[in-house]
């Protein structure tokens, strides 16, 4: 609540509306904080003159001393071996430096250039490209091998670039440590370097102060500290040096006597002991977390850890650690390259074993058409497009894998503070004496008063001048407000500069131009004050306006839980007295009856019971004495109570409805949080985590307390019939608990988080999305995301971007398989086309193999992957995990698909070898000729296979250009495809044209094919094979009758009613 001393360092951010204009008379409470100061360090260096007192500072103690937080303040001097008064000696403080090492967190193992590089090739499928480009080398085809070499080093250059430019966007670890701080050594207040902190210093803190290291408070007035980042408690928290807490292991957000490092200090002043520095507090030991490799174990051998590192080295090498899709597609590519040896295998032993070059080149050209060369580059494109479109919706991906990954997600575990809610508190509702009641709604931006709408008694005010508001406020509304205002020490500014003339205008008006809200105070007096300005009565302009003097404070202290002004004016021997604070504080000092007091307290109840904090708010008028101004007790007697104000930290606007998508996309939202259970229940109530018709009995474990959950083994998590959706007072092992019971549910996970208190957690999870505006760096360091705007919405855009490339992998995953499938199928059936030396023919060259996988497929499967998402992506659940992309339709069509091709790719090689073009060419009868040597050089005898392998290489290419328009839809007729958007006869040149870049790609294609075919000496020294003519009516013949073949199909599965998107249109 109140601030009661200002220092110098939050002085020099006041603006003009200082609070303290008038009370020119009295001490005001910065002078107060300076005379309290020079006290405090006068009883410390006072002493210097007598003996200080003997103690052997010969080391720290045990290292297992009980939790700091568990013994009394003269019980941890004696087991650090210090003196709270007099400080550690300097020699000793050096020493311990020496033996503990400096008071800074390592950085969590970030990605080194070469880890990012490493990871790029990471992957079976690129193993087995550098295998495929090693024997094209060996064998001296350096065409083959060069065009493979550049297809690998575009997948590492996109990716490398991408990875890269992400991770510098990660900012560094040590942003979190305090540079300085005041410590007592040698019986002197020095100021000290951060690092240099040892155990058992004596730390002198004030407000605004980052705790430098984790601290137990020995002394200290109305301190109160900012731990959210840590354990995501929304609100300050007030901190005792007098308890002694008897359990051990309460969560660290109720350990009152202890301070944190990375916190800050947001009021009063304090005094600590360090007990921990380094690696070894609370922020260091989370750090820990993300430095560990979970997989270790100390107690093993060295030669089963060897072996355990070697097993990790190679599964990491071999990319089977990692997204579902990474593992899928890598063991995809470990069964295509057992498959390519395969049927080499088949080649050598065609041959009887006889391998010379042709056999080698033929066995090697068989394998190579059974591997998709360009796979890993447009998935790696496709990825990199995606990113892109991410960064522009406030989403950056730090790793390519993880936008596949979270279109994958089951479950979503969120923090809340500062990611479901807006992390700063607003004044939500009022409700007063005589019944009426005022609630603040749709407020985005909690510091500005003119966000938002204020709704007294079911009747919206609104006004472009908040002065006019005042005047339709009844005498209670008023005097109620008139408190808040005046009983408060926060500034509230638009961050104009004004004069203090303009102060109360500029306070209290809102502009029309963008203005930048800013506030300096507790959290709580913030959201109170800017209550008052939206009925323009700041507190500048009230004490102006009326002409009212400061003349005593008596601040808050976490002992009575209440603050108290005293006001007087001009010509008036009377004052006013305005107080606020905890109804239970209060309640026994007001003037009113049981019943008033009942009623009120009913109330509190109410306000509490939806998740906020409440504050009573109490006046009375007296004759002036001094006795008001020396005690408390006098000033603090006979209060009229105006009302009660509940506060609370506000859900974002769009996170309602992007829970709502969640779920309606099967998507599981969980709620894990560091702050209270009460708050935490509302707030998921609110969001719709929680749905109004919740059952007691199923209750119980949907809401549960850290303590319940920590209470319960693994088994017993195990047992339960669904984890919990809100999780309340967690500590980071709850969290990371949390997400193992998921994974041991076959869940695939994601955590968003903010905090310190996160980072493990987000580490843990399948895909960690930190926030980027509000989150600590330690989290963004975890995280597999990092959201720009800090919205939980953008999550879902996320999803829905996720769920998008992985229907796109499916179909360019199809379009490229089946052109491997047609190859292997053309090329093995090749085997029994001999020529004279009793040599097989290649239907294909392996120059067209490789034009076709690389050149014509690669286009095409990278427009299929930049294709828009269905319309019903979010209305179905998340697809199997344990299928992945190879799904039973993926597979089937595949085969059919690549079956339909291939015969034809062999019906138009036979066609063309086995009819006699002699009316044609003029030539020599070549019925069935198959020439000599036709895979080596051109001759004259090749002419026939020349063109026939011309044909088969446009037909190949023809078909592989109508697939991709094909398998833009699995189930639907191309030449229906949108019928919710496009219907008649020429529906299908709309639909063709939908997707532009794959448009593009298609016409490419058919373009090209045509200088390949016919342009001199490339078609026979390079692709080995020769111009066309009445061939190409054999060409349309086939295209013509594949599309039949996959029209028909299509149309089978649509009659059975087979595929995964055949009901798409009714969602739409």
């Amino acid at each position: 609540m109140g601030i009661e001393d200002q220092p110098a360092v939050e002085e020099s951010t006041e603006p003009p509306i200082c609070g303290y204009t008038h009370a020119t008379t009295v001490t005001p409470p910065v002078l107060k904080n300076q005379i309290a100061t020079a006290s405090v360090s006068s009883s410390i260096t006072g002493l210097s003159s007598s003996p200080q007192r003997e103690k052997t500072v010969s080391s720290t103690g045990a290292e297992n001393y009980p939790e700091p937080h568990a013994l009394a303040i003269e019980d941890l001097e004696q087991v650090l071996k210090t003196d709270v008064k007099h400080g550690l000696d300097s020699r000793e403080a050096a020493r311990r430096l020496d033996h503990d090492g400096p008071n800074k967190v390592e950085g969590a193992q970030g990605l080194s250039v070469w880890k990012i590089l490493l990871r790029q090739v990471s992957n079976s499928l690129t193993m087995v490209l550098i295998i495929v480009m090693a024997l094209s080398f060996a064998i001296n085809d350096y065409i083959e091998g060069g065009v493979i070499a550049a297809v690998i080093s575009l997948n590492i250059v996109v990716g490398f670039v991408q990875d890269y430019r992400a991770e510098q966007t990660i900012q560094s670890l040590y942003a979190l440590s305090a540079p300085t701080c005041k410590v007592i050594r040698s019986e002197q207040i020095i100021t000290i370097k951060a690092e240099t902190l040892v155990k058992g210093d004596i730390v002198l803190l004030n407000v605004g102060d980052i705790v430098p290291a984790d601290l137990r408070l020995v002394d200290g007035l109305n301190l109160s500290t900012n731990e959210a980042l840590l354990t995501g408690e929304s609100l300050p928290i007030s901190k005792h040096p007098g308890v002694t807490l008897n359990d051990a292991n309460i969560p660290l957000g109720d350990r009152v006597n202890m301070l944190y490092s990375a916190s800050t200090v947001t009021r009063g002043r304090g005094k600590g002991i360090v007990v921990a520095t380094g690696m070894d507090t609370e922020v260091g030991k989370i750090a820990q977390l993300l430095r560990t490799n979970s997989g270790s174990n100390d107690e093993v051998s060295p030669l089963c850890a060897y072996w355990n590192r070697v097993k990790a080295s190679t599964r990491s090498i071999l990319g089977l650690d990692g997204t579902p899709l990474q593992v899928k597609l890598s063991k995809f590519a470990l069964l295509l390259f057992a498959l390519a040896i395969l049927l080499a295998v088949i080649v050598f032993s065609v041959s009887l074993w006889k391998v010379n070059d042709e056999v080698l080149i033929y066995g090697i050209c068989v394998g190579v058409a059974v591997i998709p060369e360009s796979l890993i580059a447009v998935l790696t494109i496709s990825m990199a497009i995606g990113t892109k479109a991410m960064a522009q919706g406030n989403v950056i991906v730090r790793k390519l894998s993880a936008l596949e990954a979270v279109g994958g997600v089951t479950n979503i575990c969120s923090d809340k503070t500062g990611t479901l809610t807006q992390g700063r508190m607003i004044t939500r509702k009022i409700w007063l004496r005589n019944g009426c009641t005022a609630t603040v709604e749709a407020c985005t931006r909690p510091f500005d008063p003119s966000s938002g709408t204020v709704t007294w008694n079911d009747q919206a005010f609104a006004s472009k001048n908040g002065l006019k508001l005042t005047h339709r406020l009844n005498p209670i509304a008023r005097k109620f407000i008139e408190c808040l205002s005046l009983c408060n020490n926060s500034t509230v500014t638009d961050g104009n500069p004004v004069s203090v003339d303009d102060a109360a205008e500029a306070s209290t008006t809102p502009t029309t131009a963008v203005s930048h809200w800013t506030a300096v105070g507790e959290p709580t007096e913030i959201a109170l004050h800017i209550f008052a300005m939206r009925f323009g009565m700041s507190k500048t302009l009230v004490s102006q306006t009326n002409r009212l003097r400061l003349i005593a404070e008596h601040p808050f202290d976490s002992s009575c839980k209440r603050m108290t002004v005293i006001y007087s004016s001009p010509g008036s021997n009377s004052v006013d007295i305005y107080t606020k604070g905890a109804l239970e504080a209060i309640l026994p000092l007001l003037d009113a009856s049981d019943s008033i007091k009942a009623e009120f307290t009913a109330e509190a109840e109410s306000l509490a019971a939806e998740g906020l904090r409440v504050l009573c708010i109490a006046h009375k008028t007296v004759e002036y004495s001094n006795a008001l101004i020396d005690t408390r007790a006098a000033a603090e007697t006979n209060l009229t109570p105006l009302g009660l104000a509940g506060l609370y930290d506000p859900p974002r606007l769009e996170t309602a409805d992007a829970v709502k998508r969640c779920k309606v996309a099967g998507i599981s939202v969980h709620m894990l949080t560091g702050d209270h259970i009460k708050t935490a229940t509302a707030i998921a109530h609110e969001v719709g985590i929680l749905g109004n018709g919740l059952d007691p009995a199923e209750g119980v474990n949907t809401i549960m307390p850290a303590s319940s959950f920590d209470a319960l083994t693994d088994a017993q998590i195990d047992q339960l019939e669904k984890l919990p959706l809100v999780l309340a007072r967690c500590s980071p092992l709850t969290k990371v608990r949390m997400v193992e019971a998921m994974h041991r549910r076959g869940a695939f996970c994601v955590m968003t988080g903010d905090g310190v208190n996160d980072s493990p957690a987000l580490k843990k999870a399948d895909v960690g999305i930190a926030m980027g505006l509000n989150g600590s760096d330690v989290a963004k360091e975890a995280a597999d995301m990092v959201l720009t705007d800090d919205n939980f919405a953008s999550i879902v855009t996320a999803v829905e971007e996720g769920r998008r490339l992985f229907d796109n992998i499916q179909k360019f995953l199809l379009h490229l398989l089946v052109s491997n499938i047609a190859q292997v199928i053309l090329l093995l059936v090749g085997l029994v086309f001999k020529d004279g030396e009793d040599k097989s023919v290649f239907p294909l060259s392996p120059i067209e193999i490789l034009w076709a996988n690389l050149i014509t497929s690669s286009f095409l499967a990278l427009g299929l992957g930049l294709e828009e998402a269905q319309p019903d992506i979010m209305l179905r659940p998340p697809h199997d995990l344990r299928i992945g992309v190879f799904t039973k339709e993926i597979i089937v069509d595949k085969m059919a698909y690549g079956l339909f091709m291939g015969s034809l790719c062999i019906a138009a090689f036979t066609a063309v070898i086995y009819t006699s073009m002699e009316e044609i060419y003029g030539e020599t009868p070549g019925y069935g000729n198959l020439g000599s040597d036709c895979n080596a050089v051109y001759n004259p005898s090749c002419d026939n296979v020349y063109r026939a392998r011309a044909t088969t290489f446009a037909t190949l290419s023809f078909l592989l250009l109508l697939t991709a328009w094909e398998v833009k839809h699995f189930t639907r007729s191309l030449f229906n495809m949108y019928p919710e958007m496009y219907a008649g006869t020429f529906s299908v040149f709309r639909t063709v044209w939908r997707n532009k870049f794959l448009f593009g790609a298609v016409i490419a294609g058919f373009v090209i094919t045509f200088p390949v075919i016919y342009l001199p000496v490339i078609n026979r020294a390079v692709f080995k094979h020769q111009a066309i003519g009445v061939e190409w009516a054999i060409v349309v013949g086939c295209v013509l009758v594949y599309t039949a073949l996959v029209e028909s199909w299509k149309a089978g599965k649509r009659r059975l009613g087979r595929g995964a998107m055949v009901n798409t249109a009714e969602h739409v």
